[in-house]
């Protein structure tokens, strides 16, 4: 019996979600077989078994965050019974609350393991004086200890019963049967459960056995004050909660770190696209386009890459540990790409090396494979400067926050028809708005300026494209 933990899929994973099984139990699996696909913080990636064998159990479900280094599925491989699977599955429970007897460290793949003693329990809060912990009479008390939704109507004490000698034993209270958020309704609204009769399964008492029991109170003398409590908005109805995992806790920790590290500063430009339109038009009629999409944003990516190249410390990073200042010698293109599992920025790797044509098709399959989820963690590795494209959703213009590892991003806005001053005549031409974030540690005001007017530049004349290529 063989056991396949999470790996470490590369760049200091710590966790990643089970998004789907390709395998259950007692199917049989070969070497390098597809069995799960996990998301990470980046991508969501497909698994293959490293054995040959049967699955005999999967110890982890879909959706169940998991640790690297976790045993996540089981394969009887035929060279032995080993330990059974639910011994195994048992010592992996314990395995959540270690205690072990000295002062060790449990071996992982990655980090240091669970300190000893780390994971503790906290102390259970007592009863408030006079308030049973059933939500009923004091004398309840005695079946506090268990679970509310497990204790059944006929729990009472081993006190007297038929046939026992000695004095009786005063009868001991019957336990309440309601789930906890009953429960804390009632005790915010001053219901008394014990003297509910329930209607739910098992007798068990509702929360519709709660709002009648208030609008049988609302007649007497504090039907005031129960009616402020029961206009009380109930958060549990009024609101959603989302956990914060995968792409989306990525996100946030990536622009959290960028927008309390970088010194952000954001430039704007109207630029006049009229030429740039026809540009695009022209373009798309020409054979060597035929089988690649052509867009405003390749001739705005070109345009990215010649500016780079002309003002190379935009292309540049701050290593803060060594103190220096590292220029990039090639683009890394970066196309920021809002997908269902949240924002993700892919890159073009070696971008200025590319040819017009190859370049469209480059950003084609990027944007293919980031709307399939087949994004991998290589492709967002090693970009040094990023398009985001606002324009799509119809907006004008943004201040971008810089992807972490880069000095500048570019907002790209939509292309739309507005009053232009041409020879000194009022005309509709075709204007967007572009916007340059820069980390002015290391890119000057000046630097940052030059970049941006040399962008809107070429796109207002795509020929000194060529001129400055």
């Amino acid at each position: 019996m063989k056991e396949f933990r999470l790996p470490d899929v590369g760049e200091g994973l710590t966790e990643a979600e089970i998004v789907r099984w390709h395998v259950k139990v007692g199917d049989p699996v070969k070497i390098n077989q597809t069995i799960v696909e996990i998301e990470t913080a980046k991508a969501v990636v497909e698994l293959p078994c490293p054995f040959e064998g049967v699955v005999a159990a999967l110890m982890a479900d879909e959706g169940e965050t998991v640790d690297v280094g976790r045993p996540i599925i089981s394969v009887d491989d035929g060279a032995g019974p080993g330990a059974p699977v639910a011994e195994r599955s048992a010592a992996l429970a314990d395995d959540m609350v270690p205690v072990p007897p000295a002062e060790t460290r449990q071996p992982v793949l990655v980090g240091y393991g669970v300190k000893p003693g780390a994971a503790k329990r906290r102390p259970r809060k007592p009863a408030p004086s006079g308030i049973s912990p059933t939500g009923g009479s004091p004398a309840g008390a005695a079946t506090g200890s268990r679970s509310p939704e497990a204790v059944p109507s006929e729990a009472v004490s081993s006190g007297a019963r038929e046939g026992d000698a000695g004095p009786a034993a005063p009868p001991t209270s019957v336990a309440v049967l309601a789930k906890p958020p009953v429960r804390k309704l009632a005790r915010d609204l001053g219901i008394d459960l014990a003297a509910l009769t329930g209607t739910g399964p098992h007798g068990s008492i509702t929360r519709d056995d709660v709002q009648a029991a208030v609008g049988a109170a609302t007649s007497g003398p504090h039907s005031a004050a129960v009616t402020r409590e029961t206009s009380r908005p109930r958060p549990a109805e009024d609101e959603e909660r989302i956990p914060i995992r995968g792409v989306r806790k990525a996100t946030a920790q990536a622009m959290v770190a960028s927008a309390f590290t970088a010194p952000h500063v954001t430039e704007f430009l109207q630029v006049d696209m009229t030429e740039t339109m026809e540009a695009v038009r022209r373009l798309r009629g020409l054979p060597d386009f035929a089988e690649v999409k052509v867009s405003p944003l390749l001739l705005v990516a070109k345009a990215v890459l010649v500016a780079a190249r002309r003002h190379p410390m935009i292309n540049s990073v701050w290593d803060e540990a060594r103190q220096e200042i590292v220029v990039k010698h090639r683009v890394n293109l970066g196309i920021a790409a809002a997908t269902p599992r949240g924002l993700l920025v892919p890159n073009v790797k070696d971008a200025h090396l590319l040819s017009l044509p190859g370049l469209a098709g480059a950003l084609g399959a990027l944007a293919e494979t980031a709307r399939a989820g087949r994004t991998q963690p290589a492709d967002m590795a090693g970009g040094t400067i990023t398009i985001t494209n606002v324009g799509v959703f119809g907006v004008d213009a943004g201040t971008p926050i810089l992807n972490p590892g880069e000095s500048a991003i570019l907002a790209f806005g939509q292309v739309r028809d507005m009053p232009w001053v041409v020879d000194g005549q009022v005309v509709p031409r075709k204007v967007c708005t572009l916007a340059v974030s820069f980390d002015h540690r290391v890119v000057d005001g000046e630097i940052g300026s030059l970049f941006l007017r040399d962008v809107g530049a070429m796109l207002e004349d795509p020929l000194r494209m060529l001129a400055w290529a």
